[in-house]
């Protein structure tokens, strides 16, 4: 059984509150993932299909640790389960949508077959149209014109997107001989899997009621980060069960460059009028990291001064050779001839174990103290 003790009252809350629209306001620290986890959780434990369950977030990385924490907290899911497709869908935007366009890309004239273009293969598309419609000795960059597609794409028709209107001409010209060449190669952009998506809801509403009785309860992370095809994508799935949490940060928002708009965060309550609004303050971080520069120590410490059996001597866990010895003589040399008073800081042990920080020297990749009085080593 899932035990909920661990969560403060505000998570606690958001975890229970199962039906109807739910908006999280959560900063760095305060268990947002731990959250829509438990929450995904406790869910299944209610007696949800997890099939019905979807989390969207927008790292890969995000996802995946979103996965192993639920499968900690939901041992029943098991792996074979998870990988026929019984488990929640827990994706990024792009992969939900390249999902769903596998399966009914073929009614907008695809094949499911389809080429997910890179940015490497988009310059190339992008530099062999210039090559075309560029006048002779014109030298126009090929990931603005990219940058300005994108930013034409994810809501760019807006007339504040653009600073110049010949910046928006350029784009309206290049996108559509742009979009004839992947049409042709069957490939789509990483736009493509949102825009494609959208289109495909909106002229095959049955595609759309699908998802729809599929994914009964959503859950997104980073909702300030959403742009118009994302937050349009969420709306549709959410329109008629309205079992939605978001969870947001309206001080933070990373993704403005892309057509981010922290609007859908903010104004969610003119589409949800209902929406329950749970604020998560207390934060969970236990201690605080500490960013000593500390020398590490080698793993079999010994007391300082004892002796091991080749004869050498110990200081403080590190091993040094003897004090005369050829090798300790020359390393001795080498550190005061190329410290410049870097590093020393009074006998070893008791005064400073700083490092000597010249980026050239070989010393750097040795485990030799910089510049140590002699009689430090006994």
């Amino acid at each position: 059984m899932l035990d909920l003790a661990s969560l403060n009252p505000q998570q606690r809350q958001a975890v229970e509150t199962l039906h109807g629209p739910v908006l999280l306001l959560a900063g760095a620290g305060t268990g947002k993932t731990r959250v829509i986890t438990f929450r995904i959780a406790h869910l299944v434990e209610r007696g949800i299909a997890p099939a019905n369950i979807l989390a969207v977030t927008f790292t890969n990385k995000a996802a995946r640790e979103m996965k192993e924490r639920v499968a900690r907290l939901v041992p029943r899911l098991k792996k074979k389960e998870r990988s026929k497709g019984h488990g929640p869908t827990i994706s990024t935007f792009h992969s939900l949508c390249a999902r769903i366009l596998r399966e009914h890309i073929e009614s907008l004239g695809y094949k499911k077959n389809f080429v997910i273009y890179d940015e490497s293969e988009q310059l190339a598309a992008i530099k062999k149209i210039l090559g075309h419609i560029s006048a002779k000795g014109e030298q126009t960059d090929p990931k603005v014109i990219l940058s300005l597609i994108s930013r034409y794409k994810n809501g760019g028709s807006a007339a504040g997107a653009f600073g110049e209107p010949s910046a928006r001409a350029m784009a309206e010209h290049v996108l559509r001989r742009y979009e004839s060449a992947l049409r042709a190669c069957n490939a789509i952009d990483f736009d493509d899997l949102l825009l494609l998506t959208l289109k495909l809801f909106t002229e095959h509403p049955g595609v759309l009621a699908a998802c729809r009785e599929k994914f009964r309860y959503v859950m997104v992370d980073e909702y300030q980060d959403t742009n118009a095809a994302q937050f349009q994508l969420v709306h549709l799935l959410c329109r008629e069960h309205r079992n939605l949490c978001v969870v947001g940060d309206d001080d933070q928002s990373i993704y403005g460059w892309r057509g981010a708009e922290i609007a859908n965060l903010l104004d969610l309550e003119k589409y949800y009028g209902e929406v329950k609004v749970i604020k998560l303050e207390s934060r969970t971080i236990a201690r605080p990291i500490s960013f000593s520069r500390r020398p590490m120590r080698s793993s079999g410490t010994t007391p300082a001064g004892a002796a091991n059996n080749s004869g050498r001597r110990m200081v403080r866990g590190r091993r040094f050779c003897c004090r005369n010895s050829r090798r300790t003589r020359k390393k001795r040399a080498r550190s005061l001839k190329g410290s410049s008073g870097r590093g020393t800081g009074g006998g070893f042990p008791g005064g400073s174990r700083r490092f000597c920080s010249a980026p050239t020297s070989r010393r750097v990749r040795s485990r030799w103290p910089c510049a140590r009085p002699a009689s430090a080593i006994v």
